[in-house]
């Protein structure tokens, strides 16, 4: 059995190293075989890719698309030592990332690298308010 797709109008997706651009009408796909699948709202851009987990998850998605994902494996590693040394807690999911790159699981890599960039805008958010990484509870802060 294959895997169904529904199109809205114009949306688009990855099917292997292929773009498709559904028409103007709403359209529904059987696809059969093995080929990397894409929707459209889980395709990284490029100039979108603005964050160390972004660019991450965008190496992920050309590993998943690629007929040789072998070949994006230094610049992913290159990209996860960086972003471990500048936020040493966001070992966990990088963990997870890198065990499915290494199982050949690239869609629930590209799966956890998603989580990988919720938690970085987590970590930018309390940064930016001034909490710590756990927040900043009324226990956690030290008396003036």
């Amino acid at each position: 059995m294959g895997l169904k797709v529904e199109l809205k109008p114009g949306e688009r997706f990855i099917l292997g190293e292929c773009l498709v651009t559904n028409g103007d009408q709403r359209t529904r796909l059987l696809i059969e075989g093995k080929a990397a699948i894409l929707r459209e709202k889980d395709i990284m851009l490029a100039e979108h890719a603005n964050t160390p987990a972004k660019r991450i998850y965008l190496v992920v998605q050309l590993m998943y698309t690629s007929r040789d994902p072998a070949a994006h494996h230094p610049t992913y590693f290159s990209l996860m030592h960086d972003l471990v040394q500048a936020a040493p807690s966001v070992w966990p999911h990088i963990v997870d990332v890198s065990n499915h790159i290494l199982a050949g699981e690239m869609y629930k890599a590209l799966k956890s690298a998603k989580a990988l960039i919720a938690y970085e805008k987590e970590l930018i958010d309390n940064a930016s308010s001034g909490e710590g990484v756990r927040g900043s509870r009324p226990k956690d802060r030290k008396p003036a």
